[in-house]
């Protein structure tokens, strides 16, 4: 059973593009986890629905425990954008 489906923004996919084999591997695995269980463990809430998925959010790798506030800030312009075109069509 699939709780949702993830769909990649065309930042993702650049960044994703930008990664060692091993850590996409890693990431995709993790994300198809996401999908077949919902496991509230797997993802953090950061802020304004704004999520920290495994060991890396959306956009960045951080090598802190703490997200930077101003990922968190970018992450959610994206959201936005994201929404906005999905009203727009």
């Amino acid at each position: 059973m699939k709780y949702f489906d993830t769909r990649f923004l065309e930042e993702v996919d650049k960044f994703i593009s930008d990664l060692k084999p091993k850590i996409v591997k890693k990431i995709l695995y993790n994300i198809d986890l996401a999908e077949q269980t919902n496991d509230p463990r797997l993802f953090k809430k950061l802020k304004r629905e704004i999520w920290e998925f495994g060991n890396s959010d959306s956009w960045f790798i951080k090598k802190i425990d703490k997200a930077p506030e101003n990922e968190i800030e970018r992450a959610g312009r994206i959201k936005e954008r994201y929404f906005e075109s999905k009203t727009k069509k």
